[in-house]
C-alpha cells in the first residue's frame, strides 16, 4: 500500500492515492445522512477515474485535431483486422423481416468466454442502491428498459437456453448516462467490463472508419439555400443480431421491473450502444441500403446517404423547395427498406416542414404554427444553426472553471469550433496555455496576475459573440446555378503563431461573382524557437492540405485553386529550380511543388491578408468589427484588380540561412597510377567482400598460369631428352591440362584463399603509401624517419606488411590487436 501517487481534496472533500493496487479513494463521501429527517437529499461526491500522466498528450491530440486536413493526406491501407471485419460482415449481413441481421465481429469464431454473471450480480445491485435513493431516476430507467422489450430489441432468454456451457454466454452489466444537452436517460451497455482479464470489446472487431468526416458533411450542407435535417431513430438497434450470437449480449433485469422479484436472464437481439464494433456494423448496413436500392430510387437519394449522414444524423441542401419536398420522400422510402427510420425533420422552409406529418417533425417544431410562429434554434452536428435567418449563431455556456493551466484547458476545449470561425478569437487563450507550459507550471497552480487579467477579460467579453452570425449558405437564394467556383487560400505567419483561411469564390451564369467564408485555421508557434520565414512555409503547407481535403469534400465545380501569401521568401523558395535547400525547407517545397503549380501562387500585402489575423489573434472588440475575417478581401470578387505581383526572381542568395552551401575540401591524396591495373580493379569494386573475391579469382589464375608455364619448361627438356617417344609426350601433356582443369573447376573459394587476397590487397595498398617507410625498414633500420607520419606508431615489417610496434607487444592480447596492420586513411582500401 505505498503511497505512488496522490492527488489533494478539494473542499474537504475525497482524496485519491495510487498503489501497486490501483487507485483508492479515501475521505470523507458525504457529510450528512443519505436521508434527512425532512426528506432532502444528502450531499454526494462524483469521482472521475482519471489519468494525469496522459493529460499532456491529450492536450497534443486535442491541438492536432484543430487540423483534420491530415485525414485528407495518404490514405493508410486497411489492417488485417479491417479485411476481417469487412469479410464477416459482408458474409453475413441479409436482410430479413426488413432490417438487416449482421453478425458480431469476432475476432476468432471459436471463442470462449468465462462466465462473469457474478460481476453483472454486483453491477445490478448497486444500481438497485441508487434506484431506493432517487425514484425518478428508477422510473425512466425501467421506462428504457420496457421501451427496448416491447420494441423487441431485447427478449428473455428460453428456459432451454439458461444453462448454456460451451463459453458463448457474456453478461453485460449496464448503467444510466444523461445526455448533458437532451436531459434524456440513455441506458448504456458496459462492454468494456471485464472478467479474468477478458471484456466482450477486447474480443470484437472494430472495423474501418466508414463514416463520412465532419467536415465534409458540414460543408456539403452549406452549398445550396434549401437545407433540411433528420435523425435515424435509434440507428445501432435496426441492426440486428443472430440468435447464435445474441448469448454473448445477455443482461440482467427484473421482470416487469419489480425489485422486489428475483433477477432474470435477458438478451439483446440487436447491436449494442457501447459495443466497439456497432458503429461500422450499423454504417455498413446504411451504406448496403443505399447501394441496394440504387436502382429503384433516384441517385441523389441514394448519394445522400452515402455522403450526408454523419453516423446517424443526416444533413442535407437542396436548390428548391420543390426538390426538397421529393427528396425527404425518395430518402424517407430509402431508409425504411433497410429497416431505418427517419425522424425529428428540421428546416428553413417551411414549405417542406408542412409537408412533412407532425409527429415526424422535431419535438421544437412539432407544435409550431408554421404560417406565424418563428423557427427555432437547431443544433446542426454541435453547431447552432438558427433556421428562421437561416444562419450560424454562437451562444457559449462555458463550465467555470478555476483560473489554473487545467482550468483554462477545459473551458477552451470546450468551445465547439469546427469549421474555424473563431480561429482568431481563440489564438490569444492557446497562447496563454502555451506560456504555461514553457515556464512549466503546475496544471493546478494558479496563473500570474498578467495572464489572469487577459483570462478574466476574455471570458467576459464571450456573451458579445452571441451577435455574431454567419450565414450557413454560401450563397444567396436569388444567385442562382454555380456555373464555376474556385478556392483561395490566405495564409500567413507570426511570432505567435500561424493561420489559414479559405474562400470560396463563386460565379454563376450571368457572370455574378460572390464570396463565402470556408473555413479558418489557427495554431501556436511551438515552444522550440523556428524562424518567420520557416513559419511561413509551413502554413503555406498547411493551406495545401487544406485544399486538398475541401477539393475532396466539395461538390461543386472547382478550377484550380489560388494560394496567396505575403511573404515573398516563401514564393522564392517555391519558385526555385537550382539550390539546394536544408531538409526542413527542401521537405515542404517538395510538398508544395508536388501538389501546386507554381503559377497558382500570389503575393498579396500583408494588410490585405485576412490569415493575419489568424497568425496573430483578435480580441473579441475588433474580431466583431472585421468584415475582412469572414468577407475576404474586397478585390477577391474583381480579378481584374488583383494585388500587381512583384517580379518574382528565383535568385536566392547562397548567403540565406536555408541554402545549402557547398564547402571545398582539399586534401593530399597518395600518387595513383590510374593506368595500373591493380588499381583500376580496387577502383571498380565499392564492397570489401567482392573485391577480395575478384583478387582471390585472380590469384587462384595466376598460381595455375605459373604452375603450367613451369610444366612447359620441364615438357620442353623432356621433349628434346626424348624425341621419339611421341606416346609419353602425349601423356604428359594430358596429365597438365588435366590438372589446370580440376583447379579450374573448384567453384568455391576457400577461406586460406580469401585471407591470402586481402593480405595482398594490403601489402598493395602500403606499396602505395608508405613506400619509403617500407624501404627504409627493409634496409635493416629499426625506426623510419621521423619526418615519417607514421612514426609516432612505431610501425615494423612481418613479412613484407607494415604493423603497428609499441609497448603492447608483452600484452596478453591477440596478435591482431597488440599488433595491427598500417593503412592510410585516403587510400581506396581503407
Amino acid at each position: 500500500m505505498e503511497p505512488w501517487e496522490i492527488i489533494n481534496s478539494r473542499n474537504e472533500g475525497p482524496w485519491a492515492v495510487k498503489t501497486a493496487l490501483g487507485w483508492c479513494v479515501n475521505g470523507p463521501v458525504s457529510r450528512c445522512q443519505d436521508k434527512q429527517s425532512d426528506g432532502a437529499e444528502g450531499q454526494s461526491f462524483s469521482v472521475n477515474r482519471i489519468s494525469v500522466l496522459s493529460i499532456e498528450d491529450m492536450l497534443m491530440r486535442h491541438y492536432e485535431a484543430d487540423f483534420p486536413e491530415r485525414r485528407c493526406e495518404d490514405k493508410s491501407e486497411p489492417s488485417q483486422h479491417d479485411k476481417q471485419f469487412m469479410h464477416t460482415v459482408t458474409t453475413s449481413a441479409h436482410l430479413t423481416d426488413g432490417h438487416y441481421t449482421i453478425k458480431l465481429p469476432l475476432k476468432e469464431d471459436s471463442v470462449k468466454m468465462p462466465c462473469n454473471r457474478g460481476i453483472a450480480e454486483q453491477r445490478l445491485n448497486s444500481l438497485k442502491r441508487k434506484f431506493n435513493r432517487n425514484a425518478d431516476f428508477f422510473q425512466e430507467y425501467n421506462s428504457f428498459m420496457n421501451n427496448i422489450l416491447e420494441k423487441g430489441y431485447a427478449t428473455r432468454v428460453p428456459d432451454e437456453q439458461l444453462s448454456r456451457s460451451d463459453g458463448r454466454v457474456w453478461f453485460i452489466p449496464h448503467h444510466g448516462v444523461y445526455h448533458p444537452k437532451k436531459k434524456k436517460l440513455r441506458v448504456v451497455f458496459d462492454c468494456a467490463a471485464t472478467y479474468q482479464g477478458v471484456s466482450l470489446n477486447d474480443r470484437l472487431l472494430q472495423g474501418p472508419d466508414l463514416t463520412n468526416t465532419l467536415i465534409g458533411v458540414l460543408l456539403r450542407f452549406r452549398q445550396e439555400p434549401v437545407a433540411l435535417m433528420a435523425d435515424i431513430e435509434s440507428m445501432f438497434y435496426q441492426v440486428r443480431v443472430p440468435d447464435e450470437d445474441a448469448d454473448l449480449l445477455r443482461f440482467l433485469w427484473w421482470p416487469g421491473g419489480n425489485l422486489n422479484k428475483p433477477v432474470e436472464e435477458y438478451r439483446m437481439c440487436v447491436h449494442l450502444f457501447g459495443a466497439t464494433s456497432s458503429p461500422s456494423c450499423a454504417s455498413y448496413a446504411l451504406r448496403r441500403t443505399a447501394q441496394g436500392a440504387a436502382a429503384t430510387t433516384s441517385p441523389e437519394a441514394a448519394e445522400t446517404v452515402l455522403k450526408n449522414f454523419y453516423v446517424d444524423d443526416c444533413l442535407k441542401s437542396v436548390a428548391t423547395e420543390e426538390e426538397a419536398v421529393h427528396l425527404v420522400k425518395e430518402l424517407t422510402e430509402l431508409c425504411a427498406s433497410g429497416g431505418f427510420h427517419l425522424t425529428k425533420w428540421v428546416s428553413n422552409s417551411r414549405a417542406l416542414l408542412c409537408s412533412i406529418p407532425g409527429d415526424e417533425r422535431a419535438a421544437e417544431v412539432k407544435d409550431l404554427d408554421l404560417q406565424q410562429d418563428e423557427l427555432p434554434v437547431e443544433r446542426a452536428l454541435g453547431v447552432q444553426w438558427c433556421t428562421s435567418s437561416d444562419s450560424f449563431k454562437f451562444k457559449i455556456q462555458l463550465p467555470d472553471k478555476p483560473c489554473t493551466r487545467r482550468g483554462i484547458l477545459s473551458v477552451v476545449s470546450s468551445v465547439y469550433d469546427p469549421m474555424g470561425f473563431l480561429a482568431p478569437l481563440l489564438l490569444p487563450v492557446k497562447l496563454i496555455l502555451r506560456n504555461l507550459c514553457k515556464n512549466k507550471r503546475g496544471w493546478d497552480e494558479e496563473i500570474s496576475e498578467k495572464p489572469q487579467r487577459t483570462w478574466k477579460k476574455w471570458l467576459a467579453d464571450l456573451d458579445k459573440l452571441s451577435e455574431l452570425s454567419v450565414s450557413r449558405c454560401f450563397k444567396s437564394s436569388s444567385f442562382g446555378v454555380t456555373k464555376v467556383a474556385q478556392i483561395h487560400h490566405f495564409s500567413d505567419a507570426s511570432q505567435d503563431g500561424y493561420g489559414v483561411v479559405s474562400y470560396l469564390l463563386l460565379t454563376n451564369e450571368q457572370e455574378q461573382k460572390h464570396v463565402c467564408f470556408l473555413m479558418g485555421k489557427s495554431r501556436v508557434a511551438p515552444l522550440k524557437q523556428v524562424t518567420i520565414p520557416r513559419m511561413e512555409l509551413t502554413a503555406a503547407m498547411v493551406s495545401v492540405k487544406v485544399d486538398r481535403m475541401l477539393k475532396e469534400e466539395l461538390q461543386v465545380p472547382l478550377t484550380h485553386s489560388i494560394f496567396w501569401t505575403d511573404s515573398t521568401t516563401v514564393l522564392r523558395y517555391i519558385e526555385n529550380d537550382a539550390l539546394r535547400f536544408k531538409t526542413f525547407v527542401a521537405n515542404r517545397v517538395s510538398f508544395i511543388r508536388e501538389a501546386t503549380t507554381r503559377a497558382q501562387w500570389k503575393y498579396v500585402n500583408t494588410s490585405q491578408n485576412p490569415a493575419d489575423q489568424a497568425s496573430r489573434g483578435l480580441k473579441i472588440e475588433s474580431f466583431m468589427s472585421s468584415d475582412n475575417w469572414f468577407q475576404g478581401p474586397s478585390f477577391l470578387s474583381e480579378p481584374d484588380h488583383w494585388p500587381e505581383q512583384p517580379e518574382q526572381s528565383t535568385y536566392l542568395s547562397e548567403s540565406d540561412e536555408e541554402v545549402k552551401t557547398s564547402a571545398a575540401v582539399s586534401c593530399t591524396n597518395p600518387v595513383v597510377d590510374n593506368t595500373d591495373p591493380v588499381n583500376q580493379l580496387v577502383e571498380h569494386y565499392s564492397s570489401w567482400y567482392r573485391l577480395k573475391k575478384a583478387t582471390a579469382w585472380i590469384l587462384r589464375l595466376k598460381e595455375i598460369l605459373q604452375h603450367l608455364s613451369e610444366k612447359r619448361k620441364e615438357l620442353v627438356k623432356a621433349v628434346k631428352e626424348s624425341e621419339h617417344d611421341t606416346e609419353k609426350h602425349k601423356a604428359m601433356v594430358e596429365e597438365q591440362m588435366n590438372t589446370c582443369k580440376k583447379n579450374l573447376e573448384k567453384k568455391m573459394l576457400t577461406v586460406e584463399e580469401l585471407s591470402r587476397a586481402e593480405m595482398e590487397l594490403i601489402k598493395y595498398s602500403q606499396r602505395q603509401t608508405y613506400a619509403e617507410e617500407i624501404k627504409v625498414l627493409q634496409k635493416g633500420n629499426k625506426n623510419v624517419k621521423r619526418t615519417s607520419s607514421i612514426f609516432k606508431l612505431d610501425p615494423y615489417l612481418q613479412d613484407g606488411v607494415l604493423r603497428v610496434g609499441g609497448r603492447l607487444n608483452r600484452s596478453a592480447m591477440p596478435e591482431e590487436a597488440k599488433h595491427p596492420f598500417l593503412l592510410s586513411k585516403q587510400h581506396r582500401v581503407a
